[in-house]
């Protein structure tokens, strides 16, 4: 693909995952209301495996330790990313949340800023994220600590889904990846009890759940996958700015909540960091498989 090609596609998949993405948050929210967050956050992961397996069926190299290590650990910090952030939701408000878990992509694109242009990108998309978020600095420590551990984990998310990317297999990998965590993750499924009491919507939850990890990570990781393909990690880190603009945009479309004045110039800081950083690609392809 041309670098042209890129800078157009990259961001439209980003904001298509995103768009996909705060869809399973509405999902997410509906569990909370029966299920504890790490409950939430498992059924995320393993409803997830469950579609990728079915719509990929990977094949038995895709098994075999020389592919599956590389998956298993990429499966593994996305999982760890989800609980950290779901379990940092319960105790601190949505806006601080985000925007403590973004210092993850800061730190990457940070270290990937080479020039005076990449350090405006990356301070544009900071302001952007910081302005559209609805920060409340109130909650209590161990949210706090939460939020940084799922920064870290989404650090180690575009670290280690470059190089899945890298070997051309990301979707066999994102399924074999991701049993992998539901299996090492599945004592969080213990919490699943009062989906199972006498007169839960059992079907019902369990469906949501399905549709949870269809909707937040099968589609808007594989689709990640594509754009990691095309784009070095600290652009995508950038592109990352662009889901709180998606979310901006579904209320405005689905909830006709228009923007408040800061929100827009947050929004306009975004775009403008996904445009210079997207001038300067310098980024070698990567390697085809």
């Amino acid at each position: 693909m041309s670098g042209s090609g890129t800078r157009v596609s990259a961001p439209a998949l980003m904001i298509v995952g995103a768009v996909s993405m705060y869809l399973g948050a509405a999902i997410a929210v509906d569990l909370f209301d029966t299920l504890s967050p790490g409950a939430v956050a498992w059924l995320r992961v393993a409803g997830a495996a469950l579609v990728l397996v079915i719509w990929v069926r990977p094949g038995r190299a895709a098994w075999r330790p020389s592919r599956l290590v590389l998956a298993a650990a990429f499966g593994l910090i996305t999982a760890a990313m989800n609980i950290a952030f779901y379990e940092a939701l319960a105790r601190l408000p949505l806006g601080t949340t985000v925007a403590l878990e973004f210092l993850g992509p800061v730190a990457v694109a940070a270290f990937g800023s080479r020039t005076r242009r990449d350090v405006v990108a990356l301070g544009l998309a900071v302001a952007g994220v910081l302005m559209i978020a609805d920060v409340r600095w109130e909650g209590t420590a161990v949210g706090v600590v939460l939020a940084l551990v799922a920064a870290a984990c989404w650090a180690g998310y575009i670290v280690l889904g470059k190089r899945v990317a890298q070997r051309g297999r990301g979707l066999e990998d994102l399924a074999t990846g991701f049993v992998v965590a539901a299996v090492l993750t599945s004592p969080l499924a213990m919490f699943l009890g009062p989906a199972f009491a006498g007169d839960a919507p059992t079907a019902r939850l369990l469906l949501l759940g399905l549709g949870l990890g269809l909707a937040s990570t099968a589609i808007p990781y594989a689709l990640d996958q594509v754009v990691l393909r095309q784009v070095g990690r600290a652009r995508f880190a950038i592109l990352l700015a662009l889901l709180p603009v998606a979310a901006s945009i579904v209320g405005v479309v689905v909830l006709q909540q228009v923007p408040t004045p800061m929100e827009a110039v947050g929004i306009v800081a975004v775009a403008g960091a996904v445009a210079v950083r997207s001038a300067d690609e310098r980024e070698a392809p990567p390697p085809t498989a």
